[in-house]
């Protein structure tokens, strides 16, 4: 299985771990989610961040009905703490509308006909925060002796029933096992996927970039009415852009997507400055409606590329196990992103949950990296078809935003048609009986090899 990164000179190993303790690379949403459900299943952990403390920057994030069930069944106080800063719609009767469907071009549509036809469901209610506010909610449920800041990965090695982790600083320590949560390009992927599927480990880029502005509402007002009130998505040829309400209703989160023919000129780059000139050029082409064009006077004229990962075939090394953007990167089109994380946390908790009780019952007898290896594996059957799904269906949804879906076109109608026939199956999908099928296949892999 092989090292990544090793680093010559590193301190002396830490071997004073209890017999199951997890290691958890990175503290996004991913990995914080992970550390809530693992303090309420009772199994020791540490979480490793490379950035000196938690993010305090970030955008919008849009927290669907699954996602907040997620949270409900990692810990009841996790959704009590986001539903009491959640803001949706703010028009009411529009709780259950995801998003009402404009044209970019000037007048919106109006000269078509075409003004504003909503797409949701009755099962589902429109969820938004700014990221900072739900990463503030998660990391108040982590203890601070659990974190340790300013800790890059520099080396993964595996041991016989350990792994070895060493660190930038020259650090080493050995663990239980490592859930790699540390982003689209983190270490760890790359730990799981280079030396079986080295073509998977690297994000492509989906040739999109998108530009983003939050602005506050009384400005957001000043300049798009009542239109500032609920989320919208403005559909053009090859460039849509969407806004939505966040910060309990006193900003807008902006985002303008355009499509790219060009490669992106950088591998480790995901941003790119450019004139704002160019940021506007983007979206006047299309004879852009003038208040929408009037948006881009709070976006800072710098390109974000869309990239994700459109396959990963294993999502388990080992005793190396990814999770969230390590596992799935995704395209926002379907604000499932963080959901996504949520939904591995609760299931990889329950199943690190069932090691545990092992461990904690018959601590002699138990082979630790075998129940782990267990644990991993019934994870990946129930979550890694599920993500795969919410990736291509995501590229999908951003071809309709953009007018560019091959059968769809700019029939508005087979537009929104095609976005509300989404909701039952990303929506509405039963968290429960994934649980149960997680540990039902966990206790047949645990009998095999007994």
């Amino acid at each position: 299985m092989g090292s990544l990164l090793s680093k010559p000179g590193a301190s002396a190993i830490d071997t004073k771990q209890p017999p199951l303790h997890v290691s958890i690379i990175g503290a996004g949403i991913g990995g914080l989610a992970l550390a809530i459900a693992l303090n309420k299943q009772n199994v020791p952990y540490t979480i490793y961040e490379s950035a000196g403390a938690y993010a305090t920057v970030g955008a919008g994030v849009g927290i669907g009905p699954n996602a907040m069930r997620a949270m409900d069944m990692i810990d009841k106080r996790f959704r009590g703490k986001y539903d009491a800063v959640a803001i949706g719609n703010l028009t009411p009767g529009k709780e259950h509308v995801m998003m009402e469907a404009y044209l970019l071009e000037e007048g919106l549509g109006a000269r078509q006909g075409w003004l504003g036809k909503p797409w949701g469901s009755p099962a589902y209610t429109r969820t938004a925060a700014h990221r900072k506010t739900l990463l503030d909610i998660m990391t108040s449920f982590i203890p601070e002796s659990t974190v340790k800041f300013n800790k890059q990965v520099a080396g993964i090695k595996q041991l016989r029933d350990k792994v070895e982790l060493t660190f930038t600083d020259g650090e080493t320590i050995e663990t239980s096992a490592v859930i790699g949560c540390d982003g689209i390009k983190g270490a760890s992927r790359r730990y799981v996927l280079g030396s079986r599927y080295p073509d998977e480990v690297l994000a492509k880029y989906n040739n999109q970039y998108a530009y983003r502005a939050i602005i506050r509402m009384s400005e957001a007002r000043e300049v798009l009415g009542d239109l500032a009130n609920d989320a919208k998505m403005y559909f053009g040829r090859g460039i849509n852009l969407s806004t939505y309400v966040i910060s309990e209703g006193q900003e807008i989160n902006v985002v303008g997507f355009v499509r790219d023919p060009e490669p992106w000129p950088y591998d480790d780059k995901v941003t790119r400055e450019v004139t704002r000139e160019k940021m506007v050029a983007d979206f006047t082409a299309q004879n852009i409606d003038p208040r929408l064009l009037k948006l881009l006077d709070w976006a800072k004229p710098v390109q974000w590329a869309m990239s994700h990962h459109p396959k990963t075939s294993t999502y388990q090394n080992g005793l190396v196990c990814l999770l969230g953007d390590s596992a799935h990167a995704t395209l926002p089109n379907q604000a499932a992103g963080a959901g996504q994380c949520l939904e591995d946390a609760l299931i990889l908790s329950r199943l690190l949950g069932r090691v545990g009780a092992t461990v904690g019952s018959k601590p002699a007898q138990c082979d630790v990296s075998s129940e782990l290896n267990a644990a991993f594996e019934a994870y990946e059957s129930v979550r890694r078809p599920r993500a795969q799904k919410q990736i291509e269906t995501s590229v999908e949804c951003g071809k309709v935003y953009s007018l560019m879906h091959p059968d769809i076109g700019t029939d508005m109608n087979k537009t929104v048609k095609n976005l509300n026939s989404r909701f039952d199956w990303l929506w509405k999908h039963d968290l429960d009986a994934d649980v149960k099928l997680a540990e039902d296949r966990y206790a047949e892999l645990v009998a095999m090899k007994d």
